[in-house]
This record gives C-alpha cells, sequence and structure tokens, in this order.
C-alpha cells in the first residue's frame, strides 16, 4: 500500500494489519513513537497527550461523517438495547367475544371464547370501578436486549500510522 496519507482509513479483508498501518482498534500510542500521526489525531480519541494519544476504534461501529451533530470522535449509538413501554407507540389489546347464547358444556375458559349468558348479565353500562386482576390479560416480551444492529458485513479499519502528510487545501 503505497501514497497513503498518514492518519488515512481504509477498509481491509485481512486478518492482519500490513506494515506501517494499524488496526483502528482504540490502541493508544506514543507520542514520540508516532509524532506525525498525533500532529493529526491530538487525543480526539483518547490518550493523556503528554505521553500517549489513541487511534479511532472502530470496532461494532459504523463510520459516520462528522457534523454539528456528531463532532469528530464523538461514539454515537448502541449495539443492543432493552425496548421500556415508553418506547412502544400506545396500542390495544383486543378481547374477542361472540354475541351468541354461550353453548359450550365447560366452565374452563381454555379453548373457548366468552359469549352471551343465558340469564344472568354479565355486563355494566357504567365507569368501571375496579381493576382487574393483571393476569386477565397476560404481558408479553422479556425485557432482554436485542440487536440493534442493521443488516452488515464485518470488515477491519485500519489506519495509516506513515504516509504523505496531508496538506490543507
Amino acid at each position: 500500500m503505497s501514497d497513503q496519507y498518514v492518519g488515512e482509513i481504509r477498509m481491509f479483508s485481512g486478518n492482519y494489519a500490513p506494515q506501517g498501518w494499524h488496526f483502528c482498534d482504540g490502541s493508544i500510542l506514543s507520542i514520540s513513537e508516532n509524532e506525525v500521526l498525533y500532529t493529526l489525531l491530538g487525543t480526539t480519541y483518547g490518550g493523556d497527550g503528554r505521553t500517549t494519544f489513541a487511534l479511532p476504534d472502530m470496532r461494532g461501529r459504523i463510520p459516520l461523517h462528522t457534523s454539528s451533530n456528531y463532532p469528530l470522535g464523538q461514539m454515537a449509538g448502541t449495539e443492543r438495547v432493552t425496548l421500556l413501554q415508553s418506547n412502544m407507540p400506545a396500542h390495544t389489546h383486543t378481547a374477542n367475544a361472540n354475541n351468541v347464547a354461550a353453548n359450550s358444556t365447560s366452565n374452563s375458559p381454555v379453548g373457548n371464547f366468552w359469549g352471551v349468558s343465558t340469564g344472568i348479565t354479565n355486563y355494566q353500562n357504567t365507569v368501571p370501578n375496579v381493576t382487574m386482576s393483571p393476569a386477565t390479560v397476560s404481558s408479553v416480551g422479556g425485557n432482554q436486549p436485542h440487536d440493534n444492529i442493521m443488516p452488515s458485513k464485518v470488515i477491519s479499519f485500519i489506519i495509516a500510522l506513515v504516509g504523505i502528510f496531508p496538506s490543507q487545501g
């Protein structure tokens, strides 16, 4: 790989970084051994700025161009997320019933639907004054995090430690 700019980042399909390159893995490097690269990166990605600086960490990340909302070096997003009730749109759970006379010989609700009872009034036309048991309508979900990653193909990012110093245009 020739004619690269110092600090240039490329995608690379190998399982090692070529000579003069390093994986974008957040490694802490010595300023004294990488002065030119430090001139470009500073402590944007970490390090103490006295003896060390960090490379960008692209592990588990996609690149995003800098903007006023996303300054250079900022991490954004999350790989896994647990949805809360406040994350879900308002919705209802329907209870199905029949408006014909009940005809099941079973007193069990298993495999049956609500039906019109003969001789017994099951409904009230006033505002409810009690809360039914939470078991009446079951909750779903497991409060477990799920992947929050778009369809992706994994590839390495490498950064040039040596090369042409990029002049400002």
